[in-house]
This record gives C-alpha cells, structure tokens and sequence, in this order.
C-alpha cells in the first residue's frame, strides 16, 4: 500500500474523531437505546400500534445538517421491537429477521418527525410491524420501514 494513502487515510479518521477514545460510560449495554431513546417522545401506545415524535437534533444528525441513516436505524429497531411487544408475550423472545428500509427524503436538523409502527401480521411464529415517518411540518413521507420478527417459543424444560 501506498504510504501516503494511508496516511491520508489516518487523517480523515482522526479528522473525523475516530482517534478520540470512547467513554467508559458510553459502552455500558444498553447505552446507546437509552441515548436514542432521549430523541423520542411518545404520543400514543395501543395494542399493535405506536405513535411518537423525533426530534433531529444534532448528536443524532451527519455532516450534512440531516438526520443519519444508522440513527434512522436504531429507531427503526427500538421502535418496531416496541411496537412488536404491543401484540407478543413478554415470555417470548423476538428475534429480528429482516429490516428493511426506505430513505424517501432527508431530515433537516431541529424537524420534528412523526413515526407510526403498526403491526401488520402477528402469528405463533411470526410479527411483522410496517413503519412510516413523515415531517410534522410538512406531512412529507420521508422514510418507510418494515421490520419482520420471529417469535421464539418459550422453553418447556
């Protein structure tokens, strides 16, 4: 490899604060649902159905002043898990099988964004939760989402 590529390349990351040492803190299991978590308000929980609020605010936002594809991630899983839990026992462990995820349009930093997840399908094995978010301000799609989980049998030892 050429020497000054990978230094140029050692650069971009440290410019980008990958050289910066992750807190103690910040790698304890769970941190990062419970940061995630902050950026949501709940406005409405049902049997099979979730509404809340994000805010894209700027830890959770890229370079380019939008909401980040891997934040828009974490809150598809946090919220189609939630939404999933609505219709499956708390005895069963759900195993997500698939995401699947359509980025329509950006979210600007500082937009409020409405995410309904509804349960589309629930059976003995099987829960699949739809999701859709769209600009408070605007009513624009600007992502939708499905999410398909397996629902593991409770032991019977």
């Amino acid at each position: 490899m050429d020497p000054q590529h990978a230094e140029e390349t050692l650069r971009f990351f440290t410019v980008m604060g990958a050289a910066t040492p992750v807190p103690d803190p910040c790698n304890a299991r769970g941190f990062f649902d419970d940061f995630l978590r902050s950026f949501i308000t709940v406005d409405l929980i049902q049997r099979g159905r979730i509404t809340c609020t994000i805010l894209a605010k700027p830890p959770i936002c890229n370079g380019y002043g939008t909401l980040h594809g891997g934040a828009v991630a974490s809150l598809v899983d946090i919220l189609s898990h939630a939404c999933a839990r609505t219709v499956v026992a708390e005895d069963k462990e759900l195993f997500l099988g698939e995401t699947s995820i359509s980025y329509l349009s950006a979210t600007p930093i500082d937009e409020e964004v409405v995410a309904n997840a509804s349960v589309v399908k629930s059976g003995r094995n099987l829960t699949v939760v739809a999701l859709d978010f769209k600009l408070k301000k605007t009513g624009n799609s600007v992502y939708i989402c499905h999410a398909t989980y397996y629902n593991m049998p409770t032991s019977s030892l």
